[in-house]
């Protein structure tokens, strides 16, 4: 049985966070896999580790099980070398470094949403109303996304998480506890 509100943000080192979708137990292992391994990268160089690096490890089972593994997964974060990085890993395990990244059932929904909501050099609470609107839209028509909003915000400074209950999302009546058209 799918848990529509379970947590699917993961922290894999200080400033690096996976976004999970697919088998819960195939994406859960790849990611204690990546997280043993960051956690001793960064005590080999004695830094935080690159978010590219974190993306490397997870796209490599993705990639060399594609076949046996139901997973899809984005890795975002912020390093001093290239500062804030978003990774798609899509079922099949290809990489690609984007501006934004979309995953899971209810992300067929809204792919014209984002791509003409999203504009470059959005500012921090921009950039939160483009996830809760892109979020609450796709939980209207996909019965197996969400029910609530679990956001994490990664920049120079930390990691700063919120929630959004289901009474709250941008598209919901919360009299009628309906999705507004």
């Amino acid at each position: 049985m799918a848990n529509r509100v379970s947590d699917k943000l993961t922290e894999v080192h200080d400033r690096i966070y996976c976004c999970r979708s697919g088998s819960a137990a195939d994406t859960q292992a790849i990611t204690g896999m990546v997280y043993g391994a960051l956690q001793q990268h960064a005590v080999d160089l004695g830094r935080l580790p690159k978010v590219a690096t974190a993306a490397h490890l997870f796209r490599q089972p993705c990639y060399q099980h594609k076949d046996k593994l139901s997973a899809g997964i984005i890795v975002a974060g912020w390093d001093e070398v290239e500062g804030g990085q978003v990774y798609c890993i899509p079922m099949g395990g290809t990489l690609h470094r984007q501006a934004f990244s979309i995953g899971g059932s209810g992300s067929t929904y809204i792919y014209g949403h984002c791509d003409a909501a999203y504009k470059p050099g959005m500012t921090l609470e921009e950039c939160k109303d483009f996830v809760k609107t892109a979020l609450s839209l796709a939980m209207g028509r996909d019965g197996s996304s969400g029910g609530v909003i679990r956001m994490v915000s990664i920049n120079k400074e930390g990691v700063t998480r919120e929630f959004t209950p289901g009474n709250k999302l941008p598209y919901m009546d919360s009299n009628e506890g309906q999705y507004l058209t």
